[in-house]
């Protein structure tokens, strides 16, 4: 019957799982303390936790939490990193920590409940933080309206332009002048009385 604290160990580990964007297996053998604390901080900066776990509660904790496939990379001195921000940003931190020390191995990693390859990990890492997909996504988003505000204050500028030049044209009497005749709706045959004749006629 397996011991309360390694019962709570695998209930701790299987709730960061399940409560992280992402998770990361490293293989920390080799490290020395000051390089792992210095991983531990590059981690924290971009939102994630290092910690390292005895591989059989992390097992239990992943079939408890429902991930599958992870059996092989849950070997040797394993540590997880769980990122609770951005996943990319977090893969960005390991890979480029990986650069600097050769012993440290990124094992793989598990995100959306998909088992991500040492080479996927790397490719994550490569993509354009959130913040700049985001600041993107905003830009092309507004492009359209930005097009259509432009399109409508060049209407409007045109218009202006074209309404101007026909008061112009009023005021001096050319308009007038190349204005369209408009025919009345009264008959040719009955011709509008004036006041003056009407008072002619009551005469």
């Amino acid at each position: 019957m397996p011991r309360p604290e390694k019962v709570q160990a695998v209930a701790d580990i299987k709730e960061s799982m399940e409560g992280a964007e992402a998770v990361f297996f490293t293989e920390y053998r080799g490290l020395t303390v000051k390089a792992v604390q210095e991983l531990r901080k590059n981690l924290r900066e971009s939102g994630a936790e290092y910690k390292v776990v005895k591989m059989t509660l992390a097992k239990r904790a992943a079939d408890a939490a429902g991930i599958v496939g992870l059996d092989e990379y849950l070997v040797g001195p394993t540590a997880l990193a769980f990122a609770k921000a951005d996943p990319v940003a977090t893969a960005k931190a390991l890979k480029d920590f990986g650069k600097a020390h050769d012993v440290f191995v990124l094992k793989a990693g598990v995100l959306a409940g998909a088992i991500l390859t040492p080479e996927e990990v790397s490719k994550l890492a490569d993509i354009e933080p959130r913040e700049v997909l985001l600041a993107k996504f905003a830009g092309a988003a507004r492009a359209p309206l930005y097009a259509a505000a432009g399109m409508f204050a060049s209407f409007n500028r045109t218009a202006a332009s074209m309404f101007g030049q026909l008061l112009d044209k009023k005021e001096s009497g050319e308009f007038v002048g190349d204005a369209p005749v408009v025919e009345t709706s009264l008959p040719a045959e009955e011709p509008v009385a004036t006041e003056t004749a009407v008072k002619a006629e009551e005469e």
